[in-house]
């Protein structure tokens, strides 16, 4: 089974659920604000993704940050951030039988509806 890992109010979580729902893919969605997120969850994807892949630096979630969390990051460090911080998290992740993927673009989606076609 296919889960999909955001939050339901993210403009790109959006995207990617409208796309899955359009292209008839099953799928559990999996909303860290609604089922939750912790350091657990966070460091397997980082096992498979990185945590710098993960770590979101662009957003008003980041800034809002003191200067002291944002100086000296590591892997445990970033972990914690996001885990106490879940926007802080790159949305979305995706995770189909110990396979992850990060983000949803419309120009992956053929490579997306392969890799989750027996989802």
């Amino acid at each position: 089974m296919l889960t999909l890992y955001g939050i339901k109010n993210c403009d790109t979580v959006k995207k990617a659920r409208k796309w899955l729902e359009g292209a008839d893919i099953d799928y559990h969605f999996h909303d860290y604000r609604k089922d939750g997120i912790d350091a657990e969850l966070i460091a397997g994807f980082a096992a498979h993704l990185s945590w710098e892949s993960l770590l979101n630096t662009r957003g008003t979630t980041w800034r809002k940050l003191d200067d002291a969390d944002r100086q000296d990051v590591d892997e445990a460090k970033a972990i914690e951030l996001m885990a106490a911080n879940d926007a802080l998290v790159k949305r979305p992740v995706w995770q189909k039988d110990g396979e992850f993927r990060l983000g949803f673009a419309a120009k992956d989606a053929d490579e997306i509806r392969a890799w989750a076609a027996d989802a």
